[in-house]
Formats: structure tokens, C-alpha cells, sequence
């Protein structure tokens, strides 16, 4: 096939709303079956044309579907896949190999250093394949990959039923599923990605195909155990997901607020040695910001009274002005998500583990950190793991290696209006600088790093987000995606013996 320029490429995404054509190249091309011709090194597929909902340069929302939630970080995609089905994702991908195109993986548009977008090659973007199927009976729920965390949470909600997902509502279900997925249900319900029993994914096949496998386990546990926390974008590309459900009718949600930062060592002392301890059914989280503290408490099938006895050991340091609410997880879920214009435009963040309490002097450095924070947004963010459902993997094994941890934390800052191309530039390489200083001042009491949200200038990366199990990794990299097909800026490589 001959080389083909950013300008024949361009030209041919004329071609009409429906498909994408390269002349020449593709003239007379069908869409490939998901079965395709075999998955050998040498199979060939036939020309593949791009199908589903196709936005290119010249299209009047580029814009808007180019954009990702952290505005900081910009591309210029040649083209994005929207799928309507998983054939469009197989076309997409095929497509992408024959003509050599650089590709990225999209589902919540929340990579949070831009790796679910690129330059000058294809996006294939699943967050259209919202379908959902949930069987009480059996608690098993089969939805599309494209549902938002809020929408899985809601849809669950309506038959009493939950599963582990991150706390912001607009984040990709699946992208947080992939990676390890925790919040307030972790040490109740485990990780998310311990409820997720199967998957259908579109791997790279041949030497230019795609084709689609139905993963559980006992066909291709191998992958099912990577995709349980390596599966962003390393392997291939799902398209729905399988989860094992669990009751739940009702929560107990408090939030507890102390102003200015008087009373942080006592609140954060006392919330690592205890928080992480207390009944599995609650799980908490406690940010901090430069004028606040703030604490987050969800029990599950709890009352008002549990949820602050549980937590009484917090809430009786200094004067918090404390609220309790009863009710659904789904509706709870929703009523705390705060819309996505109201945030700032730009983001940065740096993701550790903790395994041993914070001593008094780093607890020093956070409030130092915070009381020069850039912006009112930032904040230092932390989620209780300890002993909990997360301690036990499921069957079949999960590639997450963090279970040991007592809590998880993040140093966060965002900044900017959304919108606004290039606002708060300004306060861009403050802020930066800010997070660096700041994750470094607490290296001597973390480890590790989560790889839903990345640390770009991490060094050993690949043990800080996989710990030993980097190596296994790249076995069932070369196994699944031996050409490196699926690959960005802190992928798996695959392993070369």
C-alpha cells in the first residue's frame, strides 16, 4: 500500500457522513465482518472503510468532539470514530492498520494527560455504545462501554443494585473500570475492576484486521486478568462490559466541613488510623483545600446514627458542620456530581499509595502544599483503603497490585475557565510547578502511582503502576497485540521473548 499524506487523507474523509474511503487504496472496499478471515500473523483482511457517526476537520463540531475534559491538553485528530455498534470499532480499527494511521481509544474523554486523543491520526470514540442489560435474577449487568459512571450508577439504581465505580459521575464507566476503579463502595464491594466478570474487546488480528473476542474466565482468562486494571487502551478496544452486581437499596452519605486548616493534623491523623479500619460497609474520603477540610462518608445500608458513630473519632475534633442523608445509592450518587461546566478548564494531578501512616511532618507538608495552593480548586485528595472487600482478589486474578494500600491520595490543581482557549495560562506553569514540588515533598511516605491517573514524569513507571506483575503483562501484550498496535505515551510494550 503506498505511503498516503496528511493531505490524501484529509481529502478523503469527503466521502460522506457514513464511511471514510482512501482513494485509490480503498475504492470498491466493503466493511469487514467482526469474524474476518483468522487472527494469523499473515492473514490479510479485505480494504476497510470507516462506518458509524464520523467527524472530521472540516465538520461543523470538530471542535467540540475533539475536545477532551481537561482542556489543558489540545489535539488535531484527522478523524473521530463515533460507534454506533462494535463492527464500527472492528472498520475502525482495521482501517487504521491498513493505512497506517496512528490511533487512540476514547470512551469519558477523562485521560488526564491527553492520551486519548492524538494528532493527526483516528480516534475511535465508544462513548455512543450505551446499551444496558441487567438481570436481578442472576445480578449480572452486560452494558455498553460507552455508559458514563452517573449512567451506570443510575441504571443499577433502579433495581436496588450497585457496583464499585469512581466518584465523578462523567467519567467513562469503562475507562475507570479498566484501570483499577475505586470509590466509596471500594471496601465494601471491592475494586470495579473485581465486579467486571467479562468483556467483548476488538483486538488487532492478521497483519492489518481486526476481530472480536468474548472474554471471561474460561475463555481468554489471560486477558480478562489484564484487562482488571492494565486494560486502558493496552490491548484493544472494549465495547461492553459484564459486571457481577450486588444489592443495595439505600446509603447513609455525611459530609462534614471544618473551616480553614486549624484542625488538619488531628482531622487527617485521626481519619488514616481509623478510617481505614472501621466497618467495610463505609467507605470515606477526605479532601483538603487552602481555606477547608472536607469529609466524605457513604455506608451502605446504614442509618444516620451508624454513619456518625462510625466516624465520631473525625467528627469530635474541633467544630465541623456535619449533614447525613438517607437515601438510594443512585440518586445519592447523582445529587453529589458537580456539573462539568462549573469546573475549572485545566487539571493536573499526581496519583500514590500510602502503606504506613502519615508521620506529623508529612502531614506539615500537605498543609504547607495547601495553604499555597494557585487555586481555591485545588486540593489534596485521599480515599480510604485498608481492610476492606479490595484485600481479596476475585477469581481469575485482577492485574491491580495496590490492595495492600491504607489509603490512596493525590496532590490536584485545576485552574481556568471552560471554554476559553487558553485561559489561565497564566497560572499554567504555577500551578505545574506546584504539583511537581508537592508529590515530591511526599515521596519518603508513598509509593506506587495509579495508572488512572498518570504520572507523566514518573520514573519506573511501569512498576509504579503494575508492580511485578509489568512482567506477566507484556507476555499477554505480545500474545494479544504482538505488533504494538495499541501503544501511547506510558503503554505495555509487548515483550520481545
Amino acid at each position: 500500500m503506498r505511503d498516503l499524506s496528511r493531505r490524501d487523507l484529509l481529502k478523503a474523509t469527503a466521502a460522506g457522513a457514513g464511511a471514510v474511503a482512501i482513494p485509490g487504496a480503498l475504492a470498491g472496499s466493503s466493511a469487514i465482518a467482526a469474524d474476518g478471515p483468522g487472527s494469523g500473523s499473515g492473514a490479510k483482511y479485505p480494504p476497510a472503510e470507516l462506518t458509524g457517526r464520523i467527524v472530521r476537520p472540516q465538520s461543523p463540531n470538530y471542535a467540540d468532539a475533539s475536545l477532551g475534559w481537561d482542556e489543558l491538553f489540545v489535539h488535531y485528530p484527522l478523524v473521530i470514530v463515533f460507534a454506533q455498534e462494535t463492527r464500527d470499532v472492528v472498520n475502525a480499527l482495521t482501517w487504521a492498520r491498513q493505512n497506517n494511521v496512528a490511533l487512540r481509544v476514547r470512551s469519558g474523554r477523562h485521560s488526564l494527560e491527553g492520551w486519548s486523543n492524538v494528532d493527526n491520526g483516528i480516534v475511535i470514540d465508544v462513548s455512543e455504545l450505551k446499551s444496558t442489560h441487567i438481570d436481578p435474577a442472576s445480578r449480572i449487568a452486560r452494558v455498553g462501554a460507552g455508559l458514563s459512571q452517573l449512567e451506570a450508577v443510575t441504571a443499577l439504581g433502579e433495581y436496588d443494585l450497585a457496583a464499585t465505580t469512581g466518584t465523578e459521575g462523567t467519567v467513562g464507566l469503562s475507562g475507570a473500570t479498566l484501570g483499577g476503579g475505586f470509590g466509596f463502595l471500594t471496601r465494601y464491594l471491592g475494586m470495579a475492576c473485581d465486579n467486571l466478570v467479562g468483556a467483548e474487546i476488538v483486538v488487532a488480528a492478521g497483519a492489518d484486521g481486526a476481530k472480536v473476542l468474548e472474554v471471561d474466565p474460561w475463555n481468554h482468562p489471560d486477558l480478562l486478568w489484564a484487562l482488571r486494571g492494565a486494560g486502558n487502551g493496552n490491548f484493544g478496544i472494549v465495547t461492553s462490559l459484564t459486571y457481577k452486581v450486588a444489592p443495595l437499596k439505600s446509603v447513609a452519605y455525611l459530609q462534614a466541613t471544618w473551616q480553614g486548616l486549624g484542625d488538619l493534623h488531628g482531622v487527617f491523623d485521626t481519619w488514616q488510623r481509623s478510617a481505614p479500619f472501621t466497618d467495610p460497609r463505609l467507605g470515606s474520603q477526605l479532601e483538603v483545600h487552602r481555606n477547608e477540610i472536607l469529609l466524605f462518608g457513604v455506608l451502605a445500608e446504614g442509618s444516620e446514627a451508624e454513619a456518625r458513630r462510625l466516624l465520631e473519632p473525625i467528627l469530635s475534633i474541633g467544630s465541623p458542620e456535619v449533614t447525613v442523608q438517607i437515601g438510594g445509592w443512585g440518586e445519592t450518587y447523582a445529587g453529589f456530581q458537580i456539573p462539568t461546566e462549573d469546573e475549572p478548564a485545566n487539571w493536573k494531578f499526581f496519583s500514590q499509595f500510602t502503606r504506613e501512616p502519615f508521620p506529623a511532618k508529612a502531614i506539615r507538608v500537605i498543609r504547607a502544599f495547601m495553604e499555597d495552593a494557585p487555586s481555591d480548586d485545588s486540593n489534596f485528595f485521599t480515599q480510604a483503603f485498608g481492610t476492606g472487600a479490595q484485600r481479596q482478589e476475585p477469581f481469575g486474578g485482577t492485574a491491580f497490585p495496590h490492595r495492600d494500600a491504607l489509603f490512596y491520595s493525590e496532590p490536584g490543581a485545576g485552574w481556568g475557565t471552560r471554554g476559553e482557549p487558553n485561559s489561565g495560562d497564566d497560572v499554567t506553569p504555577i500551578a505545574q510547578t506546584w504539583i511537581a514540588e508537592f508529590s515530591q515533598a511526599l515521596r519518603p511516605y508513598v509509593s506506587g502511582a495509579y495508572v488512572n491517573v498518570p504520572n507523566i514524569g514518573m520514573a519506573e513507571w511501569e512498576t509504579a503502576y503494575w508492580g511485578r506483575n509489568f512482567d506477566r503483562l507484556r507476555r499477554i501484550k505480545a500474545k494479544y497485540d504482538p505488533h504494538n498496535v495499541f501503544q501511547y505515551e506510558q503503554s505495555i510494550p509487548p515483550a520481545t521473548h
